[in-house]
């Protein structure tokens, strides 16, 4: 049986989250919904996520959590969008290959929604991905993310514009599954 484990972002996870952004197959990326003509540069990686390290809850423009497997780090979930008290939205990463498919980002997910919703106060948590990638939909169905449109927008700074769905969950269907 596998351990799994989730906790705020280190220092020490910078170099993981941007290997998995600019070492990622095109293919794959794409496949996510990732603009490749957007992609930031390492040092830019760098600078944002060592900027949000030094910011207080409220001042973060982006929040992130990441997710270990036995330990180790194999992805991260992240909000942005943040309003606080009100909405954010959230990102959902698995890094590593060999941890994708088995079934471990439901109960990741899980994990992570408190420090979402208790951190930031929201009454509701917002998920948009590209509605072409079966893996995070099937995930937030399953945990009980309300669908509430499939629409084509360009859904964040490092995307084309897409088909996505829009999934939510309010404070009190999150308190239904704590």
């Amino acid at each position: 049986m596998n351990s799994l484990s989730v906790r705020e972002l280190s220092e020490s996870d910078i170099p993981l989250i941007i290997r998995y952004w600019l070492e990622s197959s095109p293919d794959f990326l794409t496949n996510m919904g990732v603009d490749l003509s957007k992609m930031p540069s390492r040092e830019q990686w760098e600078q944002s996520l060592m900027e949000q390290l030094s910011q207080s809850i409220p001042e973060k423009q982006s929040y992130c959590i990441i997710w270990e497997l036995d330990g180790v780090p194999v992805g991260h979930s992240n909000i942005n969008k943040i309003q606080l008290g009100e909405a954010a939205c959230m990102h959902l990463h698995i890094w590593k290959e060999d941890a994708r498919q088995k079934g471990i980002g439901t109960e990741l997910v899980k994990m992570t929604l408190p420090f979402f919703f208790e951190n930031y106060r929201l009454k509701t948590l917002f998920c948009e991905p590209y509605a072409l990638n079966p893996a995070p939909n099937r995930t937030l169905e399953k945990i009980g993310f309300e669908l509430l449109k499939t629409h084509i927008t360009t859904p964040g700074w490092l995307n084309f514009e897409q088909s996505v769905n829009l999934w939510a969950l309010t404070s009190t269907q999150y308190q239904q599954l704590k």
